[in-house]
């Protein structure tokens, strides 16, 4: 897992000069310190009340015990490294020549923070391109192939939790499919249109995939060795997901709230829909609506909220240090700071790309449906 020595990050088709660090630590932490209040003073100016948020971040750490707060930033340290060792162990198979640990977990790390902040896991968009820039040889085409090979442990994991709380609630099987049995012809038309529907999906986009496959394969090589990618991607993203779940549960038992493996299912699907769900940054206000809706009569609404606006405040925050430190050690302070400006700047045009493209799809559906009609 060692990184090689260099001066610059490895490039891919959009190179980034970064420098490595070369001033004495405690004077580049000395301006890291004098840049925070240069931005809070501009932040202040423009209306955003970052000494309130500090203030509620200090109320929310000495309102509950130190202990706590260390063993939950120690199980988001795990989290982070474990699961971006699973991004590199990925990409290292697929990129052998050009991959760095220092690189994918740094670009990991300020994903996490970025996400923290930034609204529709718009982070995630800015890590991707991160390596396709910092690693030689990579396309986006082969990093998007990574990610899918990166998901599918989240996704088993993301089903388990689903299932586990679907088949934990009595009587849910009667709750959803109560509708097949009062409506058997109508469930039938719905299932075979749904077929249908599907096929003709496939069979006009399926070129496409088949295009798409190409370019990305690389990015998924790794899973021509499964126990390759047992041992060093499922495993770590294993670690990584028990290390969410353990940061989880320290700061339920900060609050007095009872610990099980019920409670901690509940609120990591309570978690996840709130992700998938949210535009808002990070989830805030929709995650901690799930977390009162998912500790319902475990804990009174105060606490769930409490619970959850603590977990959420310390989380982002030690996230964000944790990126910032990461970063100056993988591409120094001001390389760090390019690297991130610009691949967060492609990031945003290629979601206002795929945004535009939606919208001309549905206005093409819509002019079809109104050609047909007339």
């Amino acid at each position: 897992m060692s990184s090689a020595a260099g001066g610059s990050v490895a490039t891919g088709p959009a190179p980034v000069q970064v420098d490595e660090p070369r001033r004495p630590l405690w004077r580049r932490w000395l301006l890291l310190a004098l840049v925070v209040v240069v931005m809070g003073a501009a932040a202040d100016l423009l209306g955003w009340d970052i000494r309130g948020w500090f203030k509620e971040l200090w109320d929310t750490l000495t309102g509950i015990s130190i202990g706590y707060i260390l063993a939950g930033i120690a199980f988001w340290t795990v989290q982070t490294t474990a699961t971006a060792f699973a991004w590199y162990s990925i990409l290292k198979y697929a990129y052998p020549a050009g991959t760095r640990w220092r690189d994918i977990l740094a670009a990991y790390a300020v994903s996490v923070a970025l996400n923290g902040i930034l609204p529709a896991n718009l982070g995630t968009l800015v890590m991707l391109i991160m390596f396709s820039v910092t690693i030689a040889g990579a396309t986006f085409a082969g990093i998007l192939g990574g990610y899918a090979v990166e998901k599918i442990f989240f996704t088993i994991a993301g089903a388990f939790v689903y299932l586990y709380l679907f088949l934990s609630v009595s009587g849910s099987f009667d709750i959803q499919f109560g509708f097949v049995h009062d409506h058997p012809v109508a469930t039938a038309i719905v299932l075979g249109g749904g077929i249908v529907l599907l096929y003709l999906l496939i069979r006009r986009w399926w070129p496409k995939v088949l295009e798409w496959w190409e370019q990305a394969k690389e990015g998924g090589a790794i899973l021509a060795r499964p126990r390759r990618y047992l041992l060093r991607v499922f495993l770590p993203s294993l670690v990584g997901w028990l290390a969410m779940l353990g940061a989880m549960a320290v700061f339920l038992a900060a609050y007095g709230i009872p610990v099980s493996f019920d409670v901690l299912m509940r609120v990591a699907g309570g978690n996840s829909i709130a992700n998938v769900t949210s535009v808002t940054p990070g989830g805030a206000g929709v995650q901690q609506a799930f977390n009162v809706a998912s500790l319902n009569g475990i804990t009174d609404a105060t606490t769930a909220t409490a619970y959850s606006v603590a977990q959420q405040i310390v989380g982002t925050a030690w996230n964000i240090v944790l990126a910032i430190a990461l970063m100056i050690w993988a591409w120094g302070w001001s390389g760090g700071k390019q690297l991130v400006r610009q691949s967060y700047d492609e990031a945003r045009v290629k979601e206002a790309d795929q945004r535009a493209k939606r919208r001309e799809r549905k206005a093409a559906r819509a002019a079809e449906q109104e050609g047909s009609a007339g």
